[in-house]
């Protein structure tokens, strides 16, 4: 266990977060690690009497949470071995933590909305900060596409389901738009669509930071929905396997204790960590800086604020036909 963050580490865990691919739902394809099931915290393990199950993708805040050790140091006194477990998308995530392979773990907002369509059980029990300008729609500088309302029967590349393809609904609809008004292409990551848009196979490439800065680097383009207010945040949740959290509360909060403790020497280093990772990495440190400049690192509780958001995206996505059923997120955030 780490008394004091290793630099290099943490850096390379952040910088992982930075590419993290929002996946609204995929297919759960359990990792070597997560093919048996525990007993909620109880199960045995060498050198303690409890295990603490947490789930993570690379370089999340869950992830700095992990090389920084301040999990372990909370839970010290008690006797829990923490054990943490990787995945690829937040849909194999919370498919581990419905079938009890983890106890808790970070995924976007669409992530939890098709869970709960396909009445999975599971708690919210935190959110990220808001980061809206992490997401945005571009056309290349010499485009003759100068708004969004110009998109109309264009070619508009996005992964479906994705916080950018929210986002480019809401623009639609703001500039008067439907959805059926763009042609969309469907991309399997955001390597994808920035080919597409790069090649000019498609009009406009709505995607997320760090593809989103790269882009408005590397690129000639302009951004679409810069500085425009549409109210999304654009946040990451925190998920809790629902019989853990009922059984262990206490655990839970000193799981988001930790995070918040860890958040704040996020936020506390960013200079510091953009150039470790650009030396680190060969990753240019304009695209770097450009990206953890417009966001910081924060837990947010669960309040009637972002009810009220999740739930719109909720209604958006079945009005869209994305979601078989009409939900109520509420039933699953828990205000404490």
């Amino acid at each position: 266990m780490l008394n004091k963050p290793n630099w290099k580490t943490l850096v390379s865990a952040f910088i992982f977060g930075l590419l993290l691919t929002i996946t609204a739902a995929c297919d759960y394809k359990p990792p070597e690690e997560t093919s048996s099931k525990h007993n909620n915290a109880n199960a045995k393990a060498k050198g303690s009497d409890k295990v603490l199950n947490i789930g993570y993708q690379k370089g999340n805040t869950i992830n700095i949470l992990k090389e920084s050790g301040f999990l372990e140091d909370n839970l010290k006194d008690q006797d829990i071995k923490v054990v943490w477990k990787e995945f690829n998308g937040g849909g194999a995530l919370l498919e581990a933590l419905f079938t009890g392979n983890i106890d808790f773990g970070h995924a976007s907002d669409g992530s939890g909305i098709f869970s709960q369509a396909g009445n999975k059980p599971f708690t919210y029990v935190g959110a990220d900060l808001p980061n809206p300008e992490g997401v945005g729609i571009l056309v290349h500088e010499d485009s003759d596409i100068k708004e969004v309302k110009d998109l109309k029967g264009k070619k508009l590349a996005a992964n479906k389901g994705g916080n950018h393809h929210y986002l480019s609904i809401l623009a639609l609809r703001k500039a008067g738009l439907d959805v059926e008004d763009v042609e969309w292409v469907f991309v399997s990551d955001a390597a994808q669509g920035r080919t597409a848009f790069e090649t000019k196979k498609v009009d406009a490439f709505a995607t997320y930071d760090p593809f989103l800065a790269s882009a408005e680097i590397d690129l000639k383009t302009r951004n679409l929905t810069e500085g425009i207010d549409y109210g999304y945040p654009n946040r990451t949740f925190y998920y809790v396997n629902e019989d853990f959290n009922k059984n262990n509360p206490e655990l839970t909060d000193t799981i988001l204790e930790s995070i918040k403790k860890s958040d704040e020497w996020a936020n506390e280093n960013k200079p510091e960590v953009v150039k470790l990772v650009s030396n680190m990495l060969g990753i240019k440190e304009a695209v770097i800086k450009k990206a953890t400049d417009r966001r910081d690192y924060e837990l947010n509780r669960v309040d009637e604020e972002i009810i009220k958001v999740q739930q719109k995206q909720a209604d958006v996505y079945h009005e869209i036909g994305l979601i078989p059923n009409k939900i109520d997120v509420s039933e699953r955030m828990p205000i404490k």
